[in-house]
């Protein structure tokens, strides 16, 4: 497929060249094969460094998506199921009337905890057991089960302290050893990047004229949107725990498990969805019917949090706007317009990650959706 991986350059290229991106990475694979490995632009403006197919982008939501395959890896071992009760395995959970929380509920953003302490800070996020204690401590938001509502951080404690409890271990080892490792990734695939991996770490930077989040702007923004409502002093976005540029800059975030995002190469993720989907150098994660019961729609309905329609499975959200948008196609996005899609029904994966924060805007990873849709037709 060199036509593509041609095409895809030349889009990538573009981007760059016209301002809309500073640096970014593209991979596409089909069936387990890789099609397409394409960087173009720096990924640091103030040094010139170049983006290389190893250079490391934190991806903010994207990362989910690497989550909720840890977990699904340890339900296919046999070490847990999605009906497990959190608190029978992390006791403390249970305060408050969270007895009765699934891991299936923490996978389907339907736990009722999405919010933290509106004064949390950077620093906090960094402190595993401090942010754990938060969420066990929290009294949920409606009655767990019964809504859906996007968990922007707290998605990444809930299933990591259950990875942990599970297997003694912490959540970027067991990535490590039964994801990133089998799949020759172990070094592209994290949540804590080691200090050995730091300075092939992109630096993010925000749009021209990006608002100051004040206080005051907060306030207003909560007015309209219901991600920034506070309600008795938790909110589902803290304003120092926002995914901004100097947030996922911060050396003491690269470098702890906050596993509501994380930060890798394009062409791991894009990797780490193709050997759900297929067999990939003789590694597949999960079996065909794992797979076929984590990505069937599992609720829809209009976001408690978000206000948006949704539909989401395990872990995945189901279908996505633009070229590739289909109910086979499961993924995440991230804030800063990264994203990571595979699609059942095609076997084509594809993954951008990039280093200018674009909230909320994906038209860069639509432009090469565009691409690849055309060159890869349904079979």
């Amino acid at each position: 497929m060199e036509q593509l991986q041609k095409q895809v350059q030349d889009v990538a290229d573009q981007l760059v060249e016209s301002g809309a991106e500073r640096g970014l990475q593209v991979a596409v694979y089909r069936h387990g094969a890789p099609l397409v490995d394409v960087v173009a632009g720096v990924a640091d403006a103030t040094t010139g460094r170049p983006v290389t197919p190893d250079t490391l982008f934190h991806v903010t939501s994207t990362g989910k998506g690497v989550t909720a395959t840890v977990l699904h890896v340890l339900v296919e071992q046999g070490l847990l199921d999605y009906d497990t009760p959190i608190a029978r395995l992390w006791p403390e959970f249970g305060a408050h009337g969270k007895d009765g929380v699934t891991v299936r509920h923490a996978l389907t953003h339907t736990a009722g905890v999405p919010a933290l302490p509106v004064d949390t800070t950077a620093a906090d996020v960094c402190d595993w057991d401090r942010m754990c204690a938060v969420v066990a401590g929290a009294t949920p938001w409606w009655e767990p089960g019964t809504k859906t509502g996007y968990h922007p951080q707290s998605f990444g404690w809930l299933l990591g302290e259950v990875v942990r409890r599970v297997t003694g271990e912490p959540v970027s080892r067991v990535l490590r050893d039964r994801v990133a490792g089998p799949l020759g990734m172990a070094d592209e695939l994290f949540f804590g990047v080691p200090v050995r991996a730091r300075d092939r770490v992109a630096k993010l930077e925000d749009p021209a004229g990006a608002p100051e989040l004040t206080p005051e702007a907060m306030a207003a923004m909560a007015e309209q949107v219901p991600f920034f409502r506070i309600v008795d002093g938790w909110t589902a976005a803290p304003p120092a725990a926002l995914p901004t540029a100097a947030y996922c800059n911060r050396p003491d975030v690269l470098g702890a498990d906050i596993p509501a995002g994380a930060v890798l190469t394009a062409r791991a993720i894009a990797r780490m969805y193709a050997a759900l989907l297929a067999e990939v150098d003789g590694v597949r994660l999960v079996s065909a019917a794992r797979l076929s019961e984590v990505t069937r729609p599992a609720v829809s309905g209009t976001d408690e949090i978000t206000s948006f329609p949704v539909t989401r499975g395990l872990g995945y959200d189901i279908g996505f706007p633009g070229p590739l948008d289909s109910p086979t196609l499961f993924g995440m996005a991230g804030s800063g317009g990264t994203a990571a899609y595979a699609d059942t029904r095609t076997g084509i994966v594809v993954a951008v990650a990039k280093n200018r924060v674009t909230a909320g805007d994906y038209g860069s990873f639509h432009r090469i959706a565009e691409v690849v849709a055309a060159a890869l037709p349904a079979d």
